[in-house]
């Protein structure tokens, strides 16, 4: 199998010829250089750039200004009153620090500003494709209604709007998903077979269980079915701890889902999440970019690799990292080493 092919069956649930085993993006990876090409070559990776989705639309008018001292004012022009966001760039990081909307009342102005859908970068998307070929999976990538209202409020505030005014939330992501839908009805029955859904985290791990039917369930189990009317594959993105959701999010209809971070830092337990997956979810991930395989030696490496693989079994299962895209030539190393054990366990000769 090539690694797209390997990828794709895994995803579907079933039992390729060996574990799938590489990153979620390339990290600062040149694919271009010698080291790139042959990392490519040598494991089961996920390329994903976007797809072109816009909450705002083709139309909306945006002005951009300097400010000085790194941030950058962008003023969203209305009908209602203009919405501004001012975002902060340091030599380390980029944040935003100051977001549009602080209260229910500011809904308005935002659903009042005109809206005309964009287009999927389906040029762009075929460009990867052919550039890349079967050594990689190239995955665009999509929001959730749910990131609409993350992406416009402040985190304090958006918890705040969950539960002060439940009912705006709703309306607010109901217009989101509305969006959404004809966008990736249009992108897969252009093409795009597999994308990746992202989001559910800004529910599971700042909202909460009571948030999950209203503000998941609602939205995300249609634009699954979105995917799906063109033979699509629906790939679902989600940190943090994730036991007390996994039924919640299989029942979503998800193809696979990553990262299903391992302890310290989450809580999957792989054998448990297999058997509520039951089948129908493909695992992605379980083991960290940063704190393993940039830091283990790669004997380390292996041994957790061979645990990874006995727990979660050769079908449905994908042995990755946690989706940061921040790893160096010492973790992509990590992942070729991975590809070995995968192999070993194909070869029946695993330690």
């Amino acid at each position: 199998m090539t690694s797209r092919e390997r990828l794709l069956c895994a995803m579907r649930c079933g039992t390729p010829d060996r574990v799938p085993a590489g990153s979620f993006t390339l990290g600062c990876i040149d694919p271009s250089s010698d080291f790139g090409r042959e990392f490519i070559a040598r494991t089961d990776s996920i390329h994903s750039p976007g797809a072109g989705f816009s909450f705002f639309g083709a139309s909306a008018e945006m002005a951009h200004e300097d400010e000085g001292n790194g941030v950058t004012r962008v003023t969203l022009r209305g009908p209602k009153g203009d919405l501004v966001w001012r975002h902060r760039q340091t030599d380390i990081t980029s944040a935003c620090i100051e977001f549009p909307c602080k209260t229910a009342a500011d809904i308005d102005r935002l659903l009042a500003v005109p809206f005309e859908p964009n287009d999927p970068t389906i040029e762009g998307y075929r460009s990867e494709c052919e550039r890349f070929g079967d050594d990689l999976l190239v995955m665009p990538g999509i929001p959730n209604a749910v990131c609409l209202a993350a992406d416009t409020f402040a985190p304090e505030d958006f918890c705040l709007l969950w539960a002060m005014d439940p009912v705006a939330m709703g309306e607010l992501l109901a217009v989101a998903n509305e969006r959404l839908m004809e966008f990736t009805r249009r992108a897969v029955g252009a093409g795009m077979e597999c994308l990746r859904i992202i989001g559910g985290e800004y529910v599971t791990v700042q909202l909460g269980p009571r948030a999950v039917e209203p503000l998941l369930s609602r939205f995300d189990t249609v634009l699954c079915d979105a995917i799906h009317e063109h033979g699509g594959l629906a790939y679902y993105h989600c940190h943090g701890p994730i036991m007390d959701f996994l039924a919640d999010l299989r029942d979503l209809g998800i193809d696979a889902l990553d990262p299903l971070e391992a302890p310290p830092w989450g809580d999957c337990d792989l054998a448990k999440a297999k058997e509520i997956l039951a089948g129908r979810t493909c695992i992605v991930g379980n083991l960290d970019d940063m704190e393993v395989l940039e830091k283990y030696t790669e004997e380390e490496i292996r041994g957790i690799g061979r645990e990874r693989i006995r727990q979660a079994g050769p079908d449905g299962f994908i042995l990755g990292g946690t989706a940061s895209g921040t790893f160096t030539e010492r973790g992509a190393r990590g992942f070729m080493t991975l590809v070995e054990v995968s192999e070993e366990y194909a070869r029946g000769t695993a330690g």
